[in-house]
């Protein structure tokens, strides 16, 4: 398992954040007088865009698992986190019991341990072949349909974030840019989100009011990017990653840029007319085949409206291979009998059992840091079931130290600003 650490960022009774190490040792070493078993720390496995991942033991279970020091972005991802359970979606096993809401300074969340990423695997030398390739699209799909279910937007969809395991089971991780999302509402949502190589055109044109077309708008790029062990579009800025899309894509029309901000409307009506170049596609590869390529001209649509859903994409038959292969052998919704018959789950495919009610993500917006802090604390405390045996982390562990003072990663890791078009 895993343990992933947010930001420090809850106020101490004067309203000032705590960055104390006393404080943060008191907490993590349970000095409360409460019955806690320790966890070990091993070492750092991840660095995400608001915290530090480490590889510990879990001492009930003698499991390795993820811990990540984890505020209205933390409540946010802890609820998903806790409300997720789906084999595509990396969900939390547990959240370590802080003493009390006053010396509430940090959350701690337990995740399963992954071996890798899709970023790793694609940028090795292991070969991939196309059952890889139809495995791995069928798996992000199948997980973001369930996020979308749920009314959850990923909002950071690349291949860092999607965790592969030594079998290929894939999980989508890292929920700090993920929001609420009501489809029936026009909310204005920031469109400073996706890494840039995976930002669908909408975004780099200044959108505010976007779908979940952008979550797929990604996963074709990354799609393209496992056929070709290269990304797709790969450019210095913003201006220039529209430059590309619209090179392969062709000029959009009118029409088509609807959603984009007069400036950038602007600049692309400026530009030279440029036809489409879908040929090109075939070049990524040997196995970017005619169906290969139908599916993701269908998932690199310039208009998000007339993109490709990611319920149609999963019907697509180019990932019939990959849904058999995972519901042979790798996920949880089948079984096999004990003379070896699989029986195959009636709904392959899962939704979400509860959406996220978008009401709730307003009111977060509304709640002061105090109030914030305590709602955290409350849902980690009512959220543990019956004879739960806490955690907190063991302080006489060579590797205390440094897990305490890891921080986040860099600037240059986030997101980059959306351009500001005149």
């Amino acid at each position: 398992m895993a343990l992933v650490s947010h930001q420090r960022c809850m106020p101490t009774a004067n309203g000032e954040t705590n960055h104390s190490l006393l404080a943060t040792q008191s907490y993590l070493s349970g000095n409360v007088g409460t019955s806690l078993q320790n966890v070990q720390p091993d070492r750092p496995i991840g660095y995400g865009a608001f915290g530090v991942v480490w590889s510990v033991t879990d001492p009930r279970s003698g499991k390795r698992v993820a811990l990540k020091p984890s505020c209205k972005r933390v409540f946010r991802e802890i609820r998903m986190l806790s409300s997720f359970k789906n084999d595509n979606v990396l969900s939390c096993l547990d959240i370590l019991h802080p003493p009390n809401a006053r010396m509430f300074v940090e959350i701690y969340v337990l995740t399963e341990l992954m071996q890798s990423d899709l970023h790793k695997i694609i940028v090795s030398p292991q070969p991939l072949t196309t059952d890889h390739v139809k495995v791995f699209v069928y798996q992000i799909l199948r997980g973001l349909l369930y996020l979308h279910s749920a009314r959850i937007l990923h909002r950071d969809i690349k291949p860092g974030n999607l965790l592969v395991n030594s079998n290929c089971l894939l999980k989508i991780c890292d929920f700090g840019l993920a929001r609420v999302w009501d489809p029936s509402e026009q909310a204005t949502l920031t469109h400073e989100v996706v890494t840039q190589y995976y930002r669908a055109p909408e975004l780099l044109m200044g959108a505010r009011n976007y779908t979940a077309a952008v979550d797929v708008w990604s996963v074709g790029c990354i799609f393209a990017e496992l056929l070709g062990r290269r990304i797709l579009f790969q450019a210095q800025g913003p201006v220039e990653q529209l430059n590309l899309i619209i090179d392969l894509l062709g000029t959009p029309s009118v029409a088509e840029m609807r959603y984009a901000c007069e400036g950038a409307r602007n600049h692309v009506l400026k530009s030279p007319f440029r036809p489409p170049k879908y040929f090109k596609l075939y070049s990524l590869s040997q196995q970017a085949t005619q169906e290969a390529v139908g599916l993701l001209t269908q998932m690199l649509c310039f208009d998000p409206d007339k993109r490709i859903t990611v319920g149609d994409a999963l019907a697509h038959p180019y990932l019939e291979e990959g849904r058999l292969r995972f519901h042979s052998c790798m996920c949880s919704c089948c079984r096999t009998t004990s003379n070896g018959t699989r029986v195959y789950a009636q709904n392959p495919e899962p939704v979400h059992s509860e959406p996220f009610d978008v009401k709730w993500e307003k009111e977060l917006s509304r709640l002061s840091m105090f109030e914030l802090r305590d709602r955290i604390y409350k849902f980690i405390i009512e959220r543990a079931p019956p004879y739960h045996i806490p955690l907190c982390i063991n302080p006489d562990s060579n590797a205390f130290k440094s897990f305490i003072t890891s921080s986040v990663a860099q600037a240059s890791e986030l997101p980059p600003s959306p351009h500001a078009w005149e």
